[in-house]
């Protein structure tokens, strides 16, 4: 029986995540890929799968797929991955009373609990003692080094399925299941585009009329910490409790955003909320902001760098805050409050996109579901 063959554009994250769900239902696949290796928003992150993020029901469960398929990816191809947990930290009562609900709500559900000012300090070296009011510890939470593992999970995917990488080929034009790059063609039975905002060359009125933006975001790199140092889990101020949407279901939510309106209005201004999460050379990641629309300034602000470390020093202290690296990245993100858009646009032509900042999270559940809901019927 002939094999089934599939073409994805884009070898970042959600193209590898469609490869591996065709590949290891036995589809033979080719990628296409307009550089020499994804660097886009799939090697820009923190490296976070971040379930902690996800609302509890069907994101959630989605994360922890992701979070499945990563670990044993990652086991089997000796990829560096740490389970490392994470921990939201409260210096005001208020934002405890919103740790409090959500451990209160999803106890039961997952691997989270309410921790006291002493028991955090000793999940960590790296928390910032003063005025510690607690935190709000979860299990689930793993990190790669993005840089590096999306490359790695290709070449894996190449050796155990045969998958035909294309790398400098970038496809201008899609007409049903072929694809064309200059003058040269290829076809398949099924054509995945899974190239981020990139689709929107191939496809410009439907990305027009789609409820969809670009975010760009700032991050930055420390230097790796001396003597092996290590901070433990990935750690989060305040306001990433009205960043994730996980934290919605806490009742007590809005009248901590109202006070961060109000103490923290130029911070919100930028999207920015503060994490730090550490890679195996003991490098620290720290992020973000955000800033929507459809064309960006290709200039970092040096401001956003300075909110950052200046936020994230009220709940860190490390060992060396050198700033190694600092850069931005751009994806895109549905504006309709939807996790994913996955549209086709014509017969054997589908878009899989607007993932926003959860590729890490979110994208090997999603296109698990999405393949297997589609044709193991």
């Amino acid at each position: 029986m002939k094999r089934r063959s599939a073409i994805i554009i884009g070898a970042g994250i959600v193209g590898l995540a469609t490869a591996r769900a065709l590949a290891s239902r036995g589809w033979q696949v080719r990628i296409f890929e307009r550089n020499e290796t994804a660097i886009g928003a799939s090697i820009r992150n923190f490296g976070m799968i971040w379930p902690i993020g996800q609302a509890t029901g069907p994101m959630y469960d989605r994360a922890m797929l992701s979070r499945r398929i990563w670990k044993a990816i990652c086991t089997e191809a000796k990829i560096w991955h740490n389970e490392s947990g994470s921990l939201h930290l409260a210096y005001h009562q208020d934002e405890m009373q919103v740790l409090e609900e959500y451990a209160q709500e999803n106890g039961t559900r997952r691997d989270c609990s309410v921790l006291t000012a002493n028991q955090a300090m000793q999940k960590s070296d790296a928390i910032n003692p003063a005025n510690l009011i607690g935190g709000l510890w979860s299990g689930e939470e793993m990190i790669i080094e993005s840089r590096v593992a999306v490359q790695q999970v290709a070449a894996y995917l190449q050796q155990k399925y045969g998958i035909e990488f294309h790398f400098n080929t970038a496809i201008a034009q899609v007409e049903g299941n072929r694809v064309f790059s200059g003058k040269n063609s290829w076809q398949a039975d099924e054509v995945f585009i899974c190239s981020g905002a990139d689709f929107e060359t191939l496809y410009p009125e439907i990305f027009k009329e789609t409820q969809i933006t670009k975010c760009k975001l700032q991050m930055m790199r420390l230097v790796g910490q001396p003597d092996q140092w290590r901070i433990g889990p990935s750690l989060c101020g305040g306001l990433s409790l009205i960043h994730y949407p996980g934290f919605k279901s806490a009742p007590t939510l809005p009248a901590l955003r109202e006070r961060y309106e109000q103490q923290y209005a130029e911070y919100l201004k930028w999207g920015i909320h503060v994490m730090v999460s550490q890679n195996g050379e003991g490098e620290l990641t720290v992020g973000d902001s955000h800033e929507y629309g459809l064309t960006h300034d290709p200039f970092d602000k040096a401001f956003i760098y300075d909110m950052i470390l200046s936020y994230l020093k009220t709940f860190t202290r490390f060992k060396d805050e050198t700033v190694l690296q600092t850069w931005q990245g751009i994806y895109p993100k549905m504006t309709n409050g939807e996790a994913s858009f996955i549209t086709e646009p014509e017969s054997k032509v589908t878009v899989i996109n607007g993932l926003g900042g959860n590729g890490m999270t979110l994208s090997f559940g999603l296109c698990e579901q999405y393949i297997q809901q589609k044709f193991d019927s």
